[in-house]
């Protein structure tokens, strides 16, 4: 770990390098300089610095190139654009691209040492919530993807139920991995060595799912040609799931009550009783109270399972797990069928934001297999987004900001109420895309191609100042 942080200057100019080295030899920092792009880049490749202060104006590669090459490597750094070429649309363009300061030559000495200072504590404060939030968040667990606060909650009460024998009775729409989040408390708690056994009751007709859960003996019924074992025996020491319980018959949820209550069965067609040891997760789509207001699922077996209550959010609710758990699928599928694809463009990432998911994390992985099928390319795209998702960006009117192209020079001098501040310019910017994103900062950010952090800290220090 540095004892001080590393700062990078980029400067091909001998005498503003001397000047700006001057400016900052009494600053607590370890100062670099290099004077092409080239050497920039392998300098940050090896050792990236903290921060990095950018001439645009380079002999070998602009200071634009650099900072997408930044970006595309993802390399986590600041940077302050310093250059004596300014206008409105460069500025706005290196703020798009990544750039979190700008700065117009001359630079007085005051204003380098309190830009540098000020970009250096708020490097060092984002670093302390990273690492804060690193420590209290879980971006995977288990079969899980995600590290949203919907499913930060999933993961404590997982974590918290797991331990004990008590049923877990868990809720969400379809897609939402239900069957994962069982097998989750199972691999959490004491049983994970044991047998997981899962049987979806609205697979299974009627009139065979007493045999399915309980196993019948030979010449029980027309068929049983030989004694089999139910998913009662075969859960025992372990946990048995039953997903969709609301589709059992009333009469067998009688059955299932006393077999919850006693631990003991009798198998179809026999009248020996038999003791198994068994934790209890069931599950269902719809609500539950409902189903037993509609005399669809008995109270008395609903209070008995309905002990820790566990809901599972659907996707939409879930934010940036969206493109994380759509990325795994991507780099999984891609690799599965030879294709390149590495990652999405901001426009489908928007798209995909913005879609309701219906099917959840299910239509999710499917939409994500059809592209990998029907296309290859390193980068997924809009047009490749199968319907309906190659709708959703005109449905919810999804439009990047108008940039504003350079005109024809024009040698009037300007009035000073044609030249706005800076840093109007870029408010104005954003607040644009936040607008026509619908107050969606994350989709915005993604329009804008910068970290939704920024605008964040941005939005706060307007509203403070």
């Amino acid at each position: 770990m540095r004892d001080k942080p590393s700062v990078l200057l980029v400067e091909d100019a001998a005498p503003m390098a001397a000047l700006f080295q001057q400016y900052l030899k009494d600053e607590p920092i370890e100062l670099s300089h290099v004077d092409s792009g080239e050497a920039a880049k392998t300098f940050i490749s090896q050792t990236p610095p903290d921060l990095l202060l950018l001439d645009l104006k380079l002999p070998d590669i602009s200071g634009q190139e650099i900072l997408q090459w930044i970006r595309q490597q993802g390399i986590p750094l600041s940077v302050i654009v310093i250059t004596a070429h300014s206008s409105v649309d460069i500025a706005v363009e290196v703020m798009r691209i990544g750039a979190e300061d700008f700065l117009e030559k001359p630079v007085t000495a005051s204003r380098l040492k309190t830009t540098i200072r000020n970009m250096l504590e708020k490097t060092r404060l984002q670093q302390l919530v990273d690492d804060i939030q690193s420590t209290f968040e879980r971006k995977r667990y288990h079969g899980f993807i995600g590290s949203s606060l919907p499913m930060q909650a999933v993961y404590r009460i997982i974590d918290a139920a797991a331990p004990s024998k008590a049923s877990v009775f868990i809720t969400g729409e379809s897609g939402t991995g239900k069957e994962i989040c069982a097998e989750a408390i199972h691999k959490q708690g004491p049983r994970a060595k044991q047998p997981f056994i899962a049987l979806n009751c609205g697979a299974i007709p009627r009139d065979l799912m007493e045999s399915e859960i309980f196993g019948h003996i030979k010449g029980a019924f027309t068929g049983a040609l030989a004694e089999r074992k139910g998913a009662a025996s075969l859960a025992d020491g372990g946990t048995l799931f039953l997903d969709e319980i609301g589709e059992m018959d009333m009469e067998l949820q009688t059955k299932l009550l006393r077999f919850i209550q006693t631990g003991a069965f009798q198998k179809v067609g026999s009248g020996k009783v038999e003791q198994v040891d068994v934790r209890f997760i069931c599950a269902t789509n719809r609500d539950p109270l409902e189903a037993v207001a509609e005399k669809r699922l008995r109270e008395d077996l609903y209070y008995r399972l309905h002990v820790i209550p566990l809901h599972l959010p659907p996707l939409r609710d879930r934010g940036e797990d969206i493109i994380a758990i759509a990325s795994y699928f991507l780099v999984t599928y891609a690799r599965e069928e030879g294709r390149k694809f590495t990652g999405f463009t901001p426009e489908a990432e928007a798209a995909l934001r913005h879609y309701d998911w219906p099917g959840n994390v299910r239509q999710l992985q499917n939409v994500i297999r059809n592209i990998v099928v029907l296309h290859d390319d390193e980068r997924v795209k809009a047009h490749h987004l199968p319907p309906p998702l190659d709708n959703a960006l005109k449905e919810k009117e999804i439009t990047r900001p108008v940039r504003h192209h350079p005109q024809p020079v024009d040698t009037t001098p300007p009035s000073d109420s044609s030249i706005k501040p800076l840093a109007l310019v870029e408010r104005e910017t954003i607040e644009s895309a936040i607008e026509s994103c619908n107050g969606n900062i994350p989709k915005a950010a993604a329009l804008l191609e910068v970290s939704p952090s920024t605008i964040y800290r941005k939005k706060q220090s307007w509203e403070s100042g």
